[in-house]
């Protein structure tokens, strides 16, 4: 049950010729996809392109009337080596995921396939996810392309431009026999625009063509001396037809030839960052009509050192604007000015920053100094950004100061089943002392902030008990804990690190945090899924999975918000005799998934007039001590202070906001914690029938019954 359905808006991919295509930049990918031929696709759910994989699931009938088949890939290694297909084959096919983390888990697969060589267009669509919004480690994709001799493509980020990219993609894929890599940077993925559309092509040759007329070429596989030869090919072959086939095509572009004497060259996805910086400045304007020459590298590599050498023929000097670090771009170009003897001076990271996201704040920083070093008179304005932060007009000027606001790290939502999972961790400790925890990746990663303080390392997406499989010691005293989700287990952990533990007699922990979805990705299926699917299997046990590959101890909770009882399992699971590794699965759905699902079957029940009871929780200010324990166990959203009702008392009340959704662990956590009694449960009665008045009235008078002699002695204090 993914976050966000496409069933609408896949209707658009039938346009035809000549019809006006508007939409999201990923459905626009797809669409292009479809426009050329493309046989097969796949592709692991992650963001910031996980929903070009949703919108290839709601596209099924779309894939299956032009017999392109489609799936979606356990893993980007898998993924990756889908598109050995077109090795042998005239298959187009396409796989996408999320830039270097996938590239990292697909590297294998994507070598061997630069190695042989494909046949067909083979295309990987990444996510690049760098900078500050990022959720990963700060890497580059480019250096897989170098390091491989895959072509690389980051067009500009508008609609028509990343259409015509896929399609040239394919197109220079079979001129040179090489896959290639089309870079779509976040604010590509779901930028609106439009294009004109051509029409949906069925491939020439179908996966089911293929597997019935099978073909093998020797020279196409990865073994000596065929491996060798292929080094070869590579730079005597498929180089030269890469750069014949872009200057061709110009796939790189050239705006405002002839301008100025000074030249700016940037990579493609940041075009529209650099022409912002530019209108600030007065140099452009909003539609790209600029008086400064840009060379808009949408072919990043390989560079085509020709087009290079033409651009920078009548500059005195020229900056390169490239985003990250290394500068593999600017070291590239130094390389062929000097050995052309070209004139023009080079700069980049002098006047930009070396690492970290190319905003606008800090490419027009960037592109004043090198103006006001070669070109002063292009300057026609004066942007506040460029003023210093100490000048109230700055939009980066103190507005308050700054520990007046605390930091708010990302936590768990509201009702999420895996917060009890680390409450209880914590209070396990209570009894067996602390632990080396190994995070993973995923949401239960934000555990190692406030207020659990859980995790030491994370290695990657599955890799959480093989993080922590050196710390394995037969004369401890304790053994360390791996947190796993049920995502990265299905990804690579059940071999990785539950086989390993398993094989190594690893006396670890490992908690398999189940809540039923690739959650982290937008609420995907997995394979231990309990919903059903009419195109995938589901419901196969991660316990199952654990015993099946020699795990005896292991065992599954299938309720989160018991506290108690899994605080129990995990003092158990610590203190065990029984040698090898110890599994527990604490299996509770994803609570927005749930609520996707509950909430409007639960409004259209209150709409038709049915009888609807919603729990909610709330604090007895009259009982809450204001120690604020139940908030430090558990970090709910919903979970806050208020003002003391009680004039006497000047600490603070728990309260609890409108947001609860009515999972009950804050009151498991007191119970478990032995904390103060104050939680109370409440329920909320829609469509109220006789029976919930009459019983409402006697519960009220009963309670007045009960309370009148302490309100009697309640005035009589008063009256002394």
């Amino acid at each position: 049950m993914a976050e966000r359905s496409f069933a609408t808006e896949v209707l658009k991919l039938r346009h035809g010729a000549g019809t006006t295509f508007t939409g999201e930049g990923i459905l626009a990918v797809t669409k292009a996809l479809l426009q050329s031929g493309v046989a097969y696709v796949g592709g692991y759910q992650g963001a910031p392109i996980s929903h070009l994989v949703d919108v290839l699931s709601d596209a099924r009938e779309v894939l299956d009337e032009l017999g392109i088949y489609f799936e979606a890939s356990a893993s980007e290694a898998t993924a990756a080596a889908m598109l050995a297909a077109s090795v042998h084959y005239p298959l187009r096919g396409a796989v996408t995921f999320k830039s270097t983390v996938g590239l990292n888990v697909a590297s294998d697969a994507l070598a061997n396939l630069a190695s042989g060589g494909v046949t067909g267009g083979a295309l990987v669509i990444l996510g690049e996810d760098y900078g500050e919004g990022s959720s990963i480690m700060q890497e580059r994709s480019h250096a897989f392309a170098m390091k491989s001799q895959m072509w690389l493509l980051d067009p500009r980020p508008d609609v028509a431009a990343i259409v015509d990219a896929v399609e040239a993609g394919f197109e220079l894929s079979e001129a040179s026999n090489t896959p290639v890599l089309l870079e779509l940077r976040l604010r590509s993925c779901h930028l609106h625009g439009s294009f004109t559309a051509k029409d949906n092509v069925r491939p020439p040759m179908t996966v089911g063509d293929a597997v019935e007329n099978p073909r093998r070429d020797l020279s196409r596989i990865v073994l000596p001396p065929a491996s060798f030869l292929h080094e070869r090919e590579k730079v005597t072959e498929r180089w030269p037809a890469a750069v014949r086939f872009i200057r061709e095509r110009r796939l790189n572009e050239v705006f405002g030839a002839g301008a100025a004497d000074v030249g700016i060259i940037v990579q493609g996805g940041l075009y529209n960052t650099l022409n912002r910086a530019l209108e600030l400045l007065g140099c452009s304007d909003a539609f790209g009509r600029t008086r400064i020459p840009l060379y808009v590298m949408n072919v990043t590599y390989p560079v085509v050192d020709a087009e290079i050498l033409e651009f920078c023929a009548d500059k005195r000097a020229v900056l390169m604007v490239e985003e990250g670090q290394p500068d593999y771009l600017e070291q590239n170009l130094h390389a062929i000015l000097r050995r052309a003897g070209a004139s023009a001076a080079l700069h980049g990271k002098d006047f930009l920053p070396v690492a970290g996201e190319y905003t606008a704040a800090a490419v027009t920083r960037g592109l004043r100094t090198f103006l006001d070093k070669y070109l002063p008179v292009a300057i026609d304005g004066e942007p506040t950004l460029l003023l210093p932060a100490e000048d109230p007009r700055s939009p980066f000027a103190k507005r308050v100061e700054p520990n007046t606001v605390h930091a708010r790290p990302p936590g768990l939502c509201t009702g999420c089943p895996e917060r009890p999972i680390f409450s209880a961790l914590k209070l396990a400790e209570r009894e067996t002392g602390e632990h080396h925890v190994s995070a993973d990746i995923g949401c239960h990663l934000f555990s190692i902030n406030e207020p659990f303080n859980l995790g030491a390392t994370t290695m990657g997406y599955g890799l959480g008990s093989a993080g922590a499989s050196a710390l394995n010691s037969t004369n401890a005293g304790r053994r360390p804990i791996a947190i796993m989700g049920d995502g990265g287990f299905w990804h690579n952990g059940l071999t990785s690190g539950v086989g390993n533990a398993v094989f190594n007699k690893n006396d670890q922990l490992l908690v398999v945090v189940d809540n039923a979805y690739s959650a982290a990705t937008g609420g995907q299926d997995v394979l231990s899924s309990q919903a059903d699917n009419p195109h995938r299997s589901t419901k196969h046990p991660i316990e199952q999975a654990a015993r099946g590959v020699g795990v005896k101890w292991t065992k599954t909770v299938t309720n989160t918000y018991q506290v108690g009882e899994l605080r129990d399992l995990f003092v158990d699971a610590l203190t065990s005799t029984e040698p090898g590794p110890k599994v527990v699965v604490a299996q509770s759905e994803c609570q927005l998934n749930r609520q996707r699902r509950v909430r409007p079957q639960t409004n259209q029940a209150i709409k038709d007039g049915k009888r609807v009871v919603r729990q909610r929780f709330g604090v007895d200010a009259d009982t809450c001590t204001g120690d604020h324990a139940c908030i430090r166990v558990s970090g709910c959203p919903s979970l806050t202070i208020k003002s003391n009702p009680d004039p006497m008392r000047t600490h603070p009340v728990a309260t609890v906001l409108d947001s609860c959704v009515g999972c009950g662990v804050c009151g498991e956590n007191a119970h478990a914690a032995s904390l103060c009694p104050s939680f109370y449960r409440t329920d909320v009665v829609y469509n109220e029938t006789w029976w919930d008045r009459t019983l409402a009235k006697f519960r009220s008078w009963w309670i007045s019954l009960l309370s009148r002699p302490v309100e009697r002695r309640a005035a009589k204090f008063e009256a002394a």
